[in-house]
C-alpha cells in the first residue's frame, strides 16, 4: 500500500493513498462542517472536499470560517 506525506496545520502526516481532503479531515477527527480549508494556499469549498485528491507534499490548513455582512 502506498502512502502520502503532507502537512496538516503545520504538522507532518503520513497516510495511505489515495487520500481526499475530506478523508484527511475525518481521519484526524476534524469536524468538517465547522472549519474552512485551504490546500497550498487555495481555498477549497466544503462541497469539493470529497473530490479534492491530495498529493505528496501538499500543505493543508484548516481555519475558522469568516462570516460577515
Amino acid at each position: 500500500m502506498s502512502t502520502i506525506r503532507l502537512h496538516l496545520n503545520e504538522q507532518p502526516v503520513e497516510l495511505p493513498a489515495p487520500l481526499t481532503l475530506l478523508m484527511l479531515l475525518e481521519r484526524h477527527d476534524i469536524a468538517a462542517d465547522s472549519v474552512a480549508t485551504a490546500v497550498n494556499g487555495q481555498f477549497v469549498p466544503r462541497a469539493q472536499r470529497a473530490h479534492h485528491t491530495l498529493q505528496a507534499h501538499d500543505v493543508v490548513l484548516t481555519f475558522q470560517p469568516i462570516v460577515g455582512g
